[in-house]
């Protein structure tokens, strides 16, 4: 065994990360070269069709004279969705073409795409000094075949554009202690009702005056909105809300919520009861694991664990809702890297990856209407458990000053094991260009609130 470790180590030795920019830049092109020819042959294209709707119904209302909501998209009963205060933000695409609508969309996503990443891997570049717009470019080239982001990119979706808005709040507000932390969770929240977990996790971790900032942007914006739209106000409150045939079977594939997985059970007949029991089950571990990322001063976990908590307790959470999960696996690589026994890295980064994979390869869609015995049952709901896993497993930093969890090592050590130096010359490809280990200790600042030891 050792000697295959050591034969194995050596072969690395011969790999090493990229040195130079045009390097970095080669392998950033590479991937995204891999993982765009991955999406041309498995994505299904859907002709921007939910960024339709939303032309369809603004042009509908603007320059037709009809209600918001009674537009429906040609020989489908889809039709506009979200508050009036989404579509007050939506007005320009009245003015806009449907093929500029499109471009300005998928910059936007992109853009979106880009800031959430750099903030999701803020730390572990800093910790491990990774030159920044290569870490960032890399795991962006990595994320185009994300199912989640695939889809909400084909489909024209706002889903990215309410990650940015909720992120901000927690990930740059917060920290800061900004007296306006909770503006982007209310904006988001008047957006698209979903992001009002946001508002619950704000409460639950004691966020008073965040709490009550962003309760208060969601009010004024849907009173503004009211103010401007009465009638497609009142549509939507009192008619188009409750109205679950504009959004689709709950029991279709796409819908991988626990609601969703309970449906399948019983096409026909979905019980209320089983749904609303494993939403009560997940929403305890939720609590005591945001509680504990919070008096952590953990942002970053509270944040994950939060967005993948909303896509399994929503009624429904089609595939491209479940961007929502993807800082949970980004959130891994940090954690894996700060985890000092190297048997737990390898398992997280085991884990970062299998979630990665399976949320990239379509499986679900495999088992679409045929959800009849245990095994294809189980496979059908495949997103949700992994939502789970991530719910439960994802780990926790420890807060400044603990000591290293029981049963692991203090930290790395001229000594360490030959396995744990192969897990180190592995990340290395990822690393790029760095500075030797003692001289980062002494050069790098150590973040405010961050740990750069154990993680459990």
């Amino acid at each position: 065994m050792a000697q295959i470790a050591l034969a194995a180590r050596r072969r690395w030795q011969r790999i090493r990360g990229p040195r130079t920019n045009r390097e970095r830049l080669v392998v950033i092109l590479v991937v995204a070269a891999a993982t765009l020819t991955f999406d041309y042959f498995l994505a299904q294209r859907h002709g921007f069709f939910d960024l339709n709707v939303y032309h369809g119904a603004i042009n509908y209302w603007m320059h037709q004279g009809g209600s918001l909501y009674d537009f429906l998209s040609p020989q489908t009963t889809y039709g506009f969705t979200y508050p009036p205060f989404a579509a007050l933000l939506m007005l320009p695409m009245a003015w806009l073409p449907f093929n500029a609508a499109i471009w300005i969309s998928c910059f936007a996503i992109v853009i979106a795409t880009v800031i959430v990443i750099s903030w999701l891997v803020d730390p572990v570049v800093r910790r491990e000094s990774w030159v920044r717009w290569y870490t960032v470019g890399l795991v962006f080239a990595v994320a185009i075949a994300f199912e989640p982001l695939r889809e909400t990119f084909l489909f024209g979706q706002v889903n990215m554009f309410l990650v940015l808005l909720v992120g901000f709040d927690l990930l740059i507000l917060q920290p800061r202690n900004s007296k306006v932390t909770g503006i982007g969770i209310g904006l988001a929240t008047a957006i698209k009702l979903t992001p009002a977990v946001y508002l619950i996790y704000l409460v639950v971790t004691k966020r008073w005056r965040a709490a009550l900032v962003a309760a208060g942007t969601a009010g004024v914006a849907t009173v503004l909105a009211a103010a401007l739209f009465p009638d497609a106000s009142r549509v939507f409150w009192t008619d188009a809300l409750w109205n679950t045939d504009r959004v689709g079977s709950v029991a279709f594939i796409s819908n991988q919520s626990l609601n969703g997985a309970v449906a399948r059970l019983h096409p026909a007949q979905p019980s209320t009861v089983l749904w609303l029991a494993s939403v009560l089950v997940v929403m305890v571990i939720w609590l005591v694991r945001v509680r504990k990322a919070a008096a952590a001063g953990d942002e970053l976990t509270g944040f994950a664990l939060t967005g993948v908590l909303g896509c399994l307790i929503s009624p429904i959470t089609w595939v491209h809702h479940l961007v929502w999960v993807g800082p949970a696996i980004v959130l891994l690589l940090d954690r894996a890297r700060a985890n000092p026994d190297p048997r737990r890295r390898r398992r997280l980064y085991g884990f970062m990856v299998f979630s990665y994979v399976l949320l990239c390869s379509r499986l679900v869609w495999s088992f679409n209407d045929n959800f009849s015995n245990p095994a294809t049952w189980l496979l059908s709901n495949a997103y949700v458990w992994i939502s789970i896993a991530l719910l439960v497993v994802l780990p926790i930093r420890e807060p400044v000053g603990a000591p290293p969890s029981a049963g692991e090592p203090a930290g790395v050590g001229e000594g360490e094991p030959q396995l744990q130096q192969l897990d180190r010359e592995f990340a290395g490809l990822l690393d790029g260009e760095r500075a030797p280990a003692t001289v980062i200790a002494k050069t790098v600042p150590v973040v405010k609130g961050e740990r750069p030891g154990v993680v459990h």
